[in-house]
This record gives structure tokens, sequence and C-alpha cells, in this order.
């Protein structure tokens, strides 16, 4: 692999091997000539304008770019872009993008996928892609529903959620995906929401920079099937006090002024507390605050601070970086395992390999 230089912030060791533009881009080259066909008020709607919009600071070729998508909503998100991209089979897109980047390093590839499409038929792609550290930018829109197929509901689901394929409620236990994701090693995990285009585009930017598997859960609105999902969270007069921001090396504060924190719990895990002032005496002292290791290797932390979220009905969230490690990738580790093999035996014969040992003509002795 050859080192580039990358626009500082997205440089990492300097290694990508994928090529770089000649010239600046701006954010009408990434948008297709398709019209965009979502349902008024989509929360994609959103997400794909914060893509376009900082695709072009990646400082790479449009041609050097590929978005691999499943089934869903979501899924339809290449279509609106003016790079490679494929619309594939459900739940298979991380697999099928597993293939594009161990067999070609010179692309920067990207998977969009549901919480259906990701969490139900594809949930063993998913967690093996996190588990083997693909260098692989997964994009996870979470609107807690099936959209496309009009309103069944999915793994995000919450239990005794009522629709067309749970008339009388839901008795499913809901997937925390940034805890899955945790729970499966990813080296990058975030959360972000759609009506935050500063915060969606800045945990995007950091997450297409690492160099492994980013997985980056959007809470998304679907206005159709599952209209205010996240209400608690996105309110103007709730979102304050119900969306914690993570950043690494600071604090963990929140709510108006910051009179809300994180601690740890005598249980291990971390709770919600008061922080103390004149107007909260009896608070906890602002020095007992959990301060935030998104560079830890132990996932302890940050699967604990997952686990503020409740997946019944959402009233708080930490969005940001949860994890942000380094690891070597299942690409790069392959493709040298591959050069090894042939500065140490020459370039290798297929018909060989077929026809070795292990077969024998059938009604023969095996030799």
């Amino acid at each position: 692999m050859t080192a580039i230089d990358l626009p500082l912030p997205l440089a990492r060791d300097g290694v990508t091997g994928v090529p770089t533009a000649a010239e600046p881009q701006v954010r009408k080259e990434y948008a297709s000539d398709q019209e965009v066909r979502w349902c008024p008020g989509c929360g994609d709607y959103a997400v794909l304008a914060a893509v376009q919009g900082f695709l072009p600071d990646l400082g790479l070729r449009r041609e050097n770019i590929v978005f691999v998508s499943g089934i869903g909503c979501a899924a339809r998100l290449p279509y609106y872009l003016d790079t490679y991209g494929m619309h594939s089979i459900h739940g298979r897109a991380p697999a099928i993008a597993t293939g594009l980047a161990v067999t070609r390093p010179d692309l920067s590839t990207w998977v969009v996928t549901g919480d259906g499409d990701a969490l139900s038929i594809g949930g063993n792609h998913l967690i093996h892609a996190l588990r083997r550290n693909v260098n692989l930018t997964i994009l996870l829109f979470n609107n807690r529903i099936y959209g496309l197929t009009k309103g069944q509901y999915s793994p995000t689901s919450e239990t005794g959620k009522v629709t067309k394929s749970t008339p009388v409620g839901s008795v499913d236990s809901p997937f925390n995906p940034v805890s899955l994701a945790l729970g499966a090693e990813g080296t990058f995990v975030a959360r972000t929401v759609d009506s935050d285009r500063a915060h969606l585009s800045a945990v995007l930017r950091e997450a297409a920079a690492h160099r492994g598997t980013s997985l980056v859960e959007i809470f998304q609105n679907c206005p159709i099937f599952n209209d205010g999902a996240f209400e608690a969270i996105k309110g103007k007069d709730s979102k304050e006090s119900a969306l914690i921001p993570l950043q690494h090396g600071e604090p963990i504060r929140f709510g108006p002024g910051g009179t809300l924190g994180i601690v740890r719990d005598h249980g291990g895990g971390v709770r919600v507390e008061q922080v103390r002032s004149d107007e909260h005496p009896d608070g906890v002292d602002p020095a007992d605050l959990l301060v935030h290791d998104a560079h830890a290797d132990d996932p302890t932390s940050a699967f604990a601070l997952s686990r503020l979220t409740d997946f019944g009905v959402i009233t708080q969230a930490p969005i940001g970086i949860f994890r942000q490690v380094e690891r070597p990738t299942y690409d790069d580790l392959a493709r040298a395992q591959v050069d090894t093999a042939v500065a140490t035996t020459g370039p290798g014969d297929l018909t060989s390999l077929i026809a070795g040992r292990d077969t024998w003509a059938v009604g023969q002795p095996r030799g």
C-alpha cells in the first residue's frame, strides 16, 4: 500500500491506499441526476445532505468511493450520490462490502443500512464485520420500524409496539445497536441524530477517517410509520436534558447550564446525577464526574454509557463517539498473508489447488 497525505483531521498514520483528488471538490459534484424519492419529512434527506456536504472534504476521487446498501428506505442512498454504488440484497451489504475492502484497497468503502436490514436478516454479517475490523464505514439508519414494507416492527422497536405485524403488541426485547457493536468489539462506535447537521457531519468525518470498521447509529425519524419515536431527545423543550454529548477527555455534563452529569455507579455501571451548585448544594462534586475516554482499549465504560439509553420509550441518549481505538484491520492482514505466500512460494496455480491431494477419480484408489 502507498502512503499518502490526507487533509487534516482525516489522516490516520498517513496510510490509506485510496487515491486523492487532483482538484478541490464541491458538494454538487456528489449529487447524482436521480430524483430523490423519500416521504416528505423523512430523516434520510438530512443524512443525504450531510454526506454530500462532507464527502468533498475527504479529498478522494469520486471513482474511488463506493456505497453498498442493503434493502430498505435507507438503501436508496447510493442512487443519489455521484460515486460508485451498489443496491445489494437484504442484510448482505457488509458481506459484499467486505469483499470490496479486501480486494480493492484503492476504494473508500461505505455501507448504508437500516435497523431492520442490519439487525434482523443482516445481524450475523454486521457483527462479524465489526469483529473482524474490516475497513468499512457503516451508517446504520435507525427509525425503529420497517418503513419500506409499510410499518412492521423492527429489531429496535420497543416491547409492546403495535404495528401491522404485531397487532396486539410486540413481545420482543429490542436491540441497543451501540451496545451490540461494542459487544462485537467494534473499534469505532458512535451515535448521532438526523436533526443535528453539525453533530452528524462531525461524527461522520471521524468515522470516515478511522482505519477499521466504523459504525455510526443515526437516530432518524419516520414521519409516516413511526413519527415521534425520538421526540424526547429532539423536542425543543426536552432535548437539552435528554441528549448527553460525549467528548473525549472531557467530564460528561449536560442539561441546562451543565447541571446534570454522569458518575460511576457502585454496581459497575454509570448513572445521572445533579452537579453541585448554589441551586443544588447536595449535588455531586464536579471533580467526581466521569471523564469520557473514547480511546480506552477496554470497552467497559463505553458499554456502560450505551446502557443509559433504554430502548423502550427513549428519554435520554448519549451521542458522539463511544469508542475509537486502533487495531489491525482484516483486509490489511489478509493482503499481507497473500503477499507473504507469493513472496515465499510464488504465484499460486488454481488448477493444482483444485486437483490437489484431496481429490481423486470416482472408482479409483486415492493417490
